[in-house]
């Protein structure tokens, strides 16, 4: 009986035995062969590939010491060892080796390296909006923010709190989430701007401005916020690759005044036979990037707008733009148009996502991430990190030294998020999908897309039944107008 329970307990051992090697890199589910990680960041655990895989064994060494083991279905590491081993190895490398059995046979592969920056994210976590594919209703989603350190991850508010609603972009000023913004679209919208520790809702939709105020950006003062309002409709393409086409009618760029609550219109971003859009601050305050295009006639010519990438001087003194534009990226010259732009918080780079027509980038393939030096004004497509699908929706950490971004290529249909560190010649590495616990598990299963990531620099304490309570009600800021030119 003693042998045969012997015999019984070695057929059911997961230690690697009778290992032949097999001379190529394992083929890992998320890749993260040869990234470089900050040492904030929260475990790498992947699984193979192959889902035939009955069982992984993973070494990791450190260059300056320290091991980590893992043995499972999946390389599940320990937080807190994780932890220890980054921190021991800052400016170092991990080399981990990988055995894996598959039909009772155990294959050991080549070792690989994960780089470990000396640079860390310096942020808490991220926000993000999760949506399922919809077309015409707005069904569940919800703004989360996720523990970068961990897997953690909160709701912030869910449209299960306002019914029927669509939530929008959550948006902190330089990480910051003491002052933020997000809009709500539905019978109960409104624009909700929280700033020294209170909750203002703003009219969701105003017939002065034509439009929702939407893709809101920060003035570092934290006085301004820019945002443009559109007016948005969509089309299917019956053909092709491309499902969705979301197109503006009309779209124009204003500046919200916090203070005195007045939204301050100016004629040079708001042109007839114009449309403005996705307005950015510059670190310092004294710029406003934005995108411009000539309009069609929609839907005919939605194929045909090409925004290019411009930016005005402004004053945060008067809270009035200066008296001409400069072009930054013509798109007549491209004949591409520029969507997202966000620069780097050292005024270092301005990040941009460049699409064939169009602004709405999430829905094109061939939308990829472009870098402009704001000291040498010359651009280039940042090839290390785009793929053959969607990049789109990027924003920096506020050393400037980390990205993330949303990626279609992981499936072609989800958009999941990547993070990548922006070295300082000017040369991103190689990007790594957000970690999971069991990221293989978890992602198959997530049926939702992430949209209009950002990095937060401290946890939101968010009490979303009363926030659901405040937007259900009619309480509404009310806000006065000003032309400045």
């Amino acid at each position: 009986m003693l042998l045969t329970a012997t015999i019984l307990l070695l057929a059911c051992s997961s230690t690697p035995r009778d290992v032949r090697d097999a001379n190529c890199l394992p083929d890992l589910y998320p890749d993260y062969i040869g990234v470089t990680i900050p040492v904030d960041i929260a475990p790498l655990n992947f699984s193979m590939s192959d889902d035939e895989v009955e069982t992984i064994d993973v070494e990791v060494k450190g260059s300056k010491g320290g091991t980590l083991h893992a043995n499972g279905s999946f390389a599940d590491f320990s937080i807190e060892e994780w932890r220890m081993l980054l921190e021991a190895n800052k400016g170092g490398k991990l080399t981990l080796t990988v055995c894996a059995e598959k039909n009772g046979r155990w294959t050991r592969y080549r070792s690989f390296d994960i780089m470990v920056s000396t640079e860390p994210i310096g942020e808490w976590g991220i926000t993000y909006r999760r949506i399922p594919p919809s077309y015409e209703i707005y069904s569940g989603m919800g703004l989360y923010q996720r523990c970068l350190s961990t897997f953690d991850e909160t709701a912030l508010i869910e449209n299960t709190q306002v019914p029927g609603q669509c939530l929008n972009c959550h948006t902190a000023n330089r990480t910051n989430p003491d002052q933020c913004v997000y809009h709500v679209r539905g019978t109960h919208g409104a624009t909700v701007i929280h700033r020294n520790g209170k909750d203002e809702l703003l009219a969701a939709r105003n017939d002065s401005l034509g439009g929702s105020m939407v893709y809101p950006y920060w003035h570092p003062g934290g006085r301004y916020c820019a945002f443009s309002t559109n007016k948005t409709a969509q089309m299917f393409h019956t053909a092709g690759k491309k499902r969705i086409e979301v197109y503006d009618s009309s779209s124009d760029v204003f500046v919200y005044d916090t203070e005195t609550h007045t939204v301050l219109i100016d004629t040079l971003t708001m042109k007839q036979q114009w449309a403005e859009n996705t307005p950015a601050f510059s670190p310092d305050g004294r710029w406003l990037y934005y995108t411009t295009a000539r309009q069609q006639d929609y839907p005919d010519g939605y194929d045909k707008e090409l925004y290019s990438l411009c930016r005005v001087s402004f004053d945060d003194k008067t809270g009035r733009l200066g008296a001409h534009a400069d072009t930054l990226v013509n798109a007549v010259v491209t004949g591409k148009s520029v969507t997202w732009p966000r620069p780097s918080y050292d005024g270092r780079y301005l990040m941009y996502t460049q699409v064939h027509y169009g602004y709405f980038s999430v829905w094109h393939p061939e939308a990829d991430l472009w870098l402009l030096d704001l000291k040498t004004g010359e651009t280039r497509p940042l090839d290390e990190v785009n793929s053959k699908q969607a990049e789109s929706l990027h924003n920096w950490s506020r050393n400037s030294r980390w990205f993330l971004f949303t990626s279609r290529r992981d499936d072609g249909l989800y958009t999941r998020i990547y993070l990548s560190m922006m070295g300082t010649d000017g040369r991103a590495t190689k990007p790594f999908l957000l970690p999971q616990r069991n990221p293989k598990a978890f992602y198959r299963r997530l049926l939702y897309s992430y949209n209009t990531p950002d990095f937060i620099s401290q946890r939101i304490n968010a009490d979303a039944r009363q926030m659901g309570r405040l937007i259900e009600s009619d309480q509404r800021m009310t806000s006065t107008f000003r032309k400045m030119r």
